[in-house]
Formats: C-alpha cells, structure tokens, sequence
C-alpha cells in the first residue's frame, strides 16, 4: 500500500502584507538611529545613561508603533516609505530640540502627539470625505485669510521682536499659533479644487492659446493677489514665496504651457526687485546673500555662523552634543539643517536631503496614480509644498539662496508647522491607496 502523501499549499504573500514589514523594518531603523543618538547626548551631556534624555524618544515610539499599528487596519495598502520618513524626520528634529534648546522639547513633544493623532485621523477618514475640502473651497481659503488678517490686530511674538505673525490661543497660556502655517494647507486645498474643476477648458487652452483660459484663472489670480498681499504687508516673505512657487507648479500641471511659468518666474522677479527697494528686511537678505563677510559680527551675524558650522562638520560631524551650533542665533528654528551639518557632517546633510528627495518622489508618484484629478492636485501640491520648503531653507542656510525665514518641516521647532505637516502627510497616506491598488 503506498503512503498517503499531502500536499501543503506555501503560504503566499500579499503586498499589503509586504508593505507592512516594509515599513516596521524601516521603523525599527528609524527606532535605532534616535535612541543611538540619544544615548550619545546622554553620555556627552550627563556623563552616562540618563533617563531625561529618553523620555522624548520613548514617547515618540509609542506614537510612531500606535500610528503603524492603526494605519494597518486602516490603509494595508498604503505607501511604505511615508510613515518612516516622517517618523525619522521628526525623531530627528526631537533630539536636535534637545540639543538645542531643551527648554523646548516637552512643548515640541505635545506637538509632535498632537500632529500624529492628526495624521492618523485623517488617514482614517474616505477619500471621498475629502470632497468637503473641494465644495467648500472659498470658505476655508476666506476663512485662513481673516485669521491671517487677525495678526495685524492680535498678533504678537513670542520672541519679543520681529514680525508679529503668531495668534495666541485662548485659555492655553502661553501657546501660540501661525495662521501662515494653517494657510499653506487651505491654499493647497483651493487651487486643486480649482484646477479640478478648470481641467477640461485647461486642456482646451492649449489647442486654442491662452486667451481662451485666461477669464477662468482671473479669478483665482485674484484670489491668490489678496492672499500675497497679506503676507507682504506682514513682511512673511517666506510664506509669500512659497504660495507663488506653489502657485506656479500646480498652474503648469494643470495647462502643461512653459509660458506661464516664464511670466511666473518674471513676476517673481520684478516683485524681488520691488521688495529689495521697499522692505528693509528683503534688502539685508539679498544683501549678505551677495556678500556677508562685511558685515559678519554685525547683520550677517547668523549666516557667517551658520558656514562656520558647516565648515566644522566636515564629513562625518563632531558627534551630537560635541558641536557649538549655539552660537547661530535662533539655531533650533531657521537654522537647525546648519545645526544637524556640524554635528551630524556632510553625511548627515545628505540623509536629510535623501529623506526629502524620497518624500518628493514617493508623493508625485502618489500624485500620478490618483484616480481623481483633485487628489492628484492635493497630493501634487502637498509635495510641492514640502519639497520647495525644504529647498528654500537648506539653500538659504548653506548661502545658495537667499534666506526666507521658512522653517525646515518636521526637523525645525515650531508646533504650527509641524500640525499642518502632520496633517499634509496624513492626506498623502490617505492618497496613497491608489497607488498602492494598482
């Protein structure tokens, strides 16, 4: 009698199942990296392992495991690469506080909870519910610009000098938050709502020239007129440059016509040459843009310390807590990527720039695959956004920009900025879901 024989079927896996272990491995890098670090600073600072230096790190564990462990059931199919990056950009951003300014770091943890709670409630949310963003859009966009327009009135700043762009929240004490920041988000939402519903007379005007579009964009070209204007009148430039970039990539995504863009980019410029003429604050930045040694002990205090520190990185950085990056003025907000170059090196820089290159890439790629033309303007937008950003401030802390005051997402201090980014990355993963179902 032969011996029965029984066949088992090999277990199979599915994407979902290996974007998952995908990203808990790329989690569990991003576990390592912070907690060796923060090891380091503990060493350095306290002279051995101190339990202060890991109370941030372990809280941010458990938000980055709830987030992972949340988004499975809810979105399995998710791209992989989002939650890492955002996990070891703001992990990062942690222990540089930390760093920097320790006096910060618990108010800079309850922002990164709530920021995380806001990515992972709006990933929780349909794609459809998203429409609310679309059929309301003049709403929310009206309703950004009044807060914006309540600084002239209300606004102050915690810092005691500068421009006064932050509004204090009731009842909070000494909390405070940027409209400018809230905007980006709703400025996002508005012109990809816009250009979605512009889309098929877009693509018109490129068979019949841009006369025949331009009664359409007139609208949304003053819409978006007021928008500058507030932000000038602040002197928020940073803001200011980051819309009109905005502005300008979703329009060529929307007609593919290059002219716009050249008229875009000259507008941009005649309104650099008016600004140098009119704000003394754009005429110093252009100025020890071109030249800052002149004036280094004086206005091009903080650039000139900012190359100093990037000079001292060298290739690998002097180690956390072993730099002197205290010596740049306000260092733990506009000045944390010269910060982490000293102490992390030119290596570490490269990591930072890599992460966004990746979040560059993995949002256009979500942007692509979207099966809506406004979730592909809503994940196109969220990119760009991040992406120009993060271009600005690096560029302008290294000297191949001029510096716009912007701040660098998820690494800077700021809660504002990192709400709304939190918030931005949540839609992303929302979106992603497209992609990852084709």
């Amino acid at each position: 009698m032969s011996p029965i024989t029984s066949s088992a079927t090999a277990p199979t896996t599915t994407p979902e199942t290996a974007n998952r272990r995908w990203e808990a491995v790329l989690l569990l890098l991003a576990a390592a990296f912070v907690f060796v670090n923060a090891t380091s600073l503990s060493l350095v600072r306290s002279g051995g392992v101190n339990g202060r230096f890991f109370t941030a790190p372990l809280l941010w564990l458990l938000l980055m495991g709830a987030a992972h462990l949340l988004l499975n059931r809810r979105l399995p199919q998710r791209d992989p690469l989002l939650l890492p990056l955002y996990a070891l950009l703001t992990g990062w951003g942690l222990l540089l506080i930390d760093r920097l300014a320790a006096n910060f770091l618990m108010r800079q943890t309850v922002w990164l909870v709530i920021a995380t709670v806001g990515l992972v409630a709006v990933a929780f949310i349909t794609r459809q519910q998203l429409d609310w963003l679309r059929r309301y859009r003049y709403t929310w966009l009206i309703g950004g610009l009044l807060l914006l327009a309540f600084t002239f009135v209300f606004g102050v700043n915690p810092s005691g000098f500068g421009a006064a762009l932050w509004l204090p929240i009731p009842l909070l004490g000494q909390v405070f938050f940027q409209p400018s920041e809230l905007l980006k988000l709703l400025l996002i939402a508005f012109l990809a709502s816009y250009f979605h519903e512009r889309e098929p007379l877009l693509r018109l005007s490129r068979q019949r020239g841009s006369r025949f579009v331009l009664p359409y964009l007139v609208p949304l070209l003053l819409m978006w007129g007021f928008c500058m204007v507030l932000l000038v009148w602040q002197e928020d430039l940073g803001a200011a440059t980051l819309f009109f970039v905005l502005f300008l990539c979703l329009l060529y995504l929307a007609t593919g016509r290059k002219g716009y863009v050249l008229l875009g980019l000259g507008l941009l410029l005649l309104a650099s040459i008016m600004a140098y003429h009119l704000f003394a604050v754009v005429a110093l930045r252009i100025e020890i843009w071109v030249d800052p040694w002149p004036e280094a002990n004086n206005r091009a205090y903080q650039i000139v310390q900012s190359l100093y520190a990037l000079a001292a990185g060298g290739l690998l950085g002097t180690g956390i807590g072993q730099g002197f990056p205290n010596y740049i003025p306000v260092v733990h907000s506009d000045f944390a990527f010269a910060a982490l170059t000293e102490e992390w090196g030119l290596l570490g820089g490269l990591g930072v720039v890599v992460c966004f290159i990746l979040l560059a890439y993995r949002g256009l790629r979500t942007a692509v695959l979207a099966r809506r033309p406004f979730h592909t303007y809503l994940a196109a937008g969220i990119t760009i956004m991040f992406s120009i950003q993060a271009l600005l401030i690096m560029g302008g802390v290294t000297r191949l920009l001029p510096l716009t005051g912007v701040t660098l997402p998820f690494v800077s201090y700021g809660g504002s900025s990192l709400l709304v980014s939190g918030i931005m990355m949540g839609m992303l993963l929302l979106l992603s879901k497209d992609a990852g179902e084709k």
